[in-house]
């Protein structure tokens, strides 16, 4: 069915009505953290579209900072997850606790019932601990004993992870990787940047605190306004055609990369592509996706999903790689 212009505009203005909060939220949380722009505009990308987030650098770029500071400006309960080589599922998940006096069990709920979960350093935990988080992520429910129950919304992880050449570090597994929506990785900021956080961190008072400026309502408000941005018929062809070109390269004449390529993107990534530039064009004010949109998210949606051949890593080549050269050879409507 065909989209009037007139629609369109009407739901620019419904964005433009709904995407307010959103601003005063990064400016909330830029009190706090110099710099890193893409991070925090990737972040709000994540949590407008329902998706886990994996926050990739080595130690001191403010990743935890940044994740606790998203949380506090939104009024919700938020709970921040130390991950260790000791740690087990139920610290994470609860346990049943005996009730001596009548020799029953109850049920103690863990740190994942919260709202926003910061994992963090989530690849220095073994696999059974990982793999108790990320059911939680997908199932959005957790089973204790006998008794299942759902989890709150909005539910949104964030894990951080130091780069898995880094000493006592488990890699999470592909499949595992694949349930977040993005993967960001964060950079050393400029040197002004650093200037900026020599002047705003080394003293005693300390940070500023970040006060709760958005509730939880208008973020499931703002996912039900998601839906209603236009997305064209060529758009969805090209986002189609991004996911499949990273599994058959030949089919789209980019045999340069045919042998970079061990396994291409699952469909997950075809549906977060599509949710992910709806998110960028809510963020720009706007009621529809172009090109660009798919263009600014697809790095983040795409780079975990694609997992590099041998030939790629004996000639330096990342998914990064790959999905660059994707983007620039597949034609754009």
């Amino acid at each position: 069915m065909a989209v009037t212009h007139l629609e369109v505009q009407k739901v620019g203005e419904l964005v433009r009505e709904h995407h307010e909060p959103f601003d005063r939220l990064l400016t909330e949380i830029r009190r706090v953290i110099v710099g890193q722009d893409e991070l925090l505009r990737k972040m709000l990308v994540g949590l407008l579209s329902n998706g886990h987030i994996l926050l990739e650098g080595v130690p001191g770029l403010a990743k935890t900072l940044a994740v606790a500071s998203l949380a506090r400006a939104i009024n919700t309960r938020f709970q921040r997850i130390q991950f260790t080589p000791d740690l087990l599922p139920a610290d994470i998940l609860g346990t049943l606790v005996f009730q001596p006096k009548d020799g029953s069990f109850a049920v103690k709920k863990g740190p994942i019932f919260a709202n926003l979960i910061l994992a963090d350093e989530v690849n220095r935990a073994p696999a059974k601990v990982q793999s108790a988080l990320l059911e939680a992520m997908q199932e959005r429910q957790v089973t204790i004993g006998e008794q299942t129950f759902p989890l709150d919304e909005p539910f949104l992880v964030l894990a951080t992870q130091n780069p898995i050449e880094q000493e006592g570090t488990y890699p999470l597994p592909e499949a595992q990787v694949d349930r977040f929506m993005l993967k960001l990785l964060v950079d050393y900021p400029s040197q002004q940047e650093e200037r900026q956080i020599l002047d705003r961190m080394a003293r005693q008072r300390g940070l500023p605190e970040v006060q709760p400026v958005v509730a939880p309502d208008r973020v499931l408000a703002a996912r039900a306004v998601l839906d209603e941005i236009y997305m064209d018929e060529r758009i969805k062809d090209y986002i189609v055609a991004l996911v499949h070109a990273t599994r058959r390269p030949g089919e789209f004449g980019l045999t340069e990369i045919a042998d970079w390529i061990e396994y291409g993107a699952s469909p997950r990534a075809t549906i977060y592509l599509a949710t992910g530039s709806r998110a960028m064009a809510f963020l720009a004010g706007r009621g529809y996706v172009t090109p660009q949109d798919v263009k600014d998210i697809a790095l983040d949606v795409l780079r975990h999903r694609i997992i590099v051949s041998y030939e790629a890593e004996a000639e330096e080549k990342t998914s990064n790689d790959v999905v660059r050269y994707v983007l620039d050879h597949v034609e754009v409507p």
